[in-house]
């Protein structure tokens, strides 16, 4: 790997689902500025993240991945990530106490700018233009002007990361993660819906919970895990000359190991997962825990290429594999790639994307996602996995803390007319808080099932 690969090694590949910049000196001039820039992840924080999907490779653990399908730079406040941070904690936290197993908290946010668009080109009204591709590359409004690729966009989307960053490691450190808060975290549009309800007789439990602990001696002044949690940062390793530009190697713990530093998880889509292609590449020598997409063309034996080319070592905790098949289709192409891969004895972990193969559009003519199709893929992955012998090992969610009305269905029963009323995003339909809600506690009651069938085997070995 040393003699082979390095952090410019893609440039000699194929490359697909990239922008073309018309200035290369000003993208080059870009690129050398970043390589200064300090990290924005640590590698210890990679090196701790890593030990935990070790152990939800094992079976002891669960990837909760979360957040916005595109960051935007008009809607970077403190109001927008704050709510986002208080439905993520909720959901987090639903299914830690219901579900009963360690969840490792993986955001979707300070880096995920960047967008693989299924057509280069978009049309309106008779005008062609290039397709958006996320704030990091051009700009969303329909002008020739705006879908020019800049390279001056990447300093943006660095900055904003930092930015991000730094508010949610204060609100970490500062005592808002903590469970003495978990009544704060409530989001206001929720009163008086029974998704609310449901929360705040959990939300009880705790804090009975928390009562007897602290009878005992343990409360948040002497108790790490009472007083904050372990959060990390994911986006999709899309634009490479990003990517590169903050590549390190660790110079402080001394490993020699080479760690992006943009994010703490990185993943490759399903469009540019190609073997021999740029982004697996790139994503190939890096110490990161990393992410690979499986969509309905991905067979076994290019998946098993593909996990021999990113986890050549078989290393507990490296690859996670997120099927996104769509609930239609998850039956007839997920058990066949579980089956391959556990008969290659590989330590990966499966999580659950029930979001990108769940896209329709609307009899309104927007995107959608119905509700209805995201939860029957989930219950159909854990159908699956327990079936095959395998550990269900995430679930990968596009969600917002705003109130938008851009999926269908859920206890709120949105309908197609409905989506207009506050339909925001720039790509495709995030879950709102309440519909959030409602599959984090689905979630939960598919990872109780989960628990009371491993426990049954002793329960009745002790009886005998």
């Amino acid at each position: 790997m040393a003699a082979s690969w390095s952090p410019e090694s893609w440039r000699s590949k194929p490359i697909v689902q990239v922008p073309d910049y018309p200035d290369a000196a000003a993208l080059a001039s870009v690129e050398e500025k970043l390589a200064t820039f300090p990290p924005l992840v640590f590698y210890n924080e990679v090196a701790r993240l890593r030990e935990k999907l070790a152990e939800t490779a094992a079976g002891r653990g669960f990837m909760f991945q979360g957040g916005d399908c595109a960051e935007s730079f008009k809607e970077h406040g403190p109001d927008n990530i704050s709510s986002y941070f208080r439905v993520f904690l909720q959901s987090a936290l639903v299914m830690t106490f219901a579900g009963g197993l360690p969840i490792v908290k993986i955001g979707r946010i300070a880096g995920q700018f960047a967008k693989p668009r299924s057509s280069s080109v978009e049309k309106q009204d008779g005008v062609e233009l290039p397709s958006y591709r996320g704030d990091i590359i051009n700009g969303a409004e329909f002008t020739a002007e705006a879908r020019i690729p800049d390279p001056q966009r990447m300093l943006q989307a660095y900055r904003q990361s930092a930015a991000t960053l730094n508010f949610l490691r204060a609100f970490l450190q500062g005592g808002y993660a903590s469970l003495e808060n978990v009544h704060r975290w409530a989001l206001g549009f929720l009163n008086g819906k029974p998704i609310e309800a449901k929360y705040d007789e959990l939300a009880d439990e705790i804090e009975r919970t928390r009562e007897i602990l602290k009878a005992m001696g343990v409360d948040e002044r002497n108790t790490r895990p009472l007083q904050t949690t372990d959060f990390y940062t994911s986006h999709e390793a899309l634009l490479l000359p990003y990517e590169q530009a903050l590549t390190r190697r660790d110079g402080l713990m001394e490993s020699g190991h080479v760690f992006a530093t943009s994010a703490h998880f990185l993943w490759v889509g399903d469009r540019t997962r190609q073997p021999d292609h740029a982004h697996i590449e790139y994503l190939r020598g890096i110490y990161n825990p990393i992410g690979l997409k499986c969509g309905p063309s991905l067979e076994p034996d290019g998946l098993m290429r593909l996990i021999d080319l990113l986890d050549p070592a078989n290393e507990p905790g490296r690859l996670t594999l997120i099927g996104r098949f769509g609930s239609d289709k998850i039956e007839k192409h997920l058990p066949k790639l579980m089956r391959a891969v556990k008969r290659e004895g590989r330590n990966v972990i499966w999580m659950c994307d029930p979001m990108h193969g769940n896209t329709i559009t609307a009899s309104t003519g927007e995107k959608t996602r119905p509700l209805g199709r995201v939860r029957d893929e989930i219950e159909r992955f854990f159908d699956i996995a327990q079936a095959e012998g395998v550990h269900p090992g995430g679930v990968h969610l596009e969600m917002t803390g705003q109130n938008v009305t851009e999926c269908t269905g859920g206890a709120a029963k949105i309908v197609d007319t409905d989506l207009s009323q506050r339909y925001e995003t720039l790509c495709d339909p995030r879950l709102n808080a309440e519909q959030s809600l409602e599959i984090a506690f689905m979630v939960a009651e598919r990872l109780k099932g989960l628990r009371a069938a491993r426990t049954a085997p002793l329960a009745a070995t002790a009886s005998a």
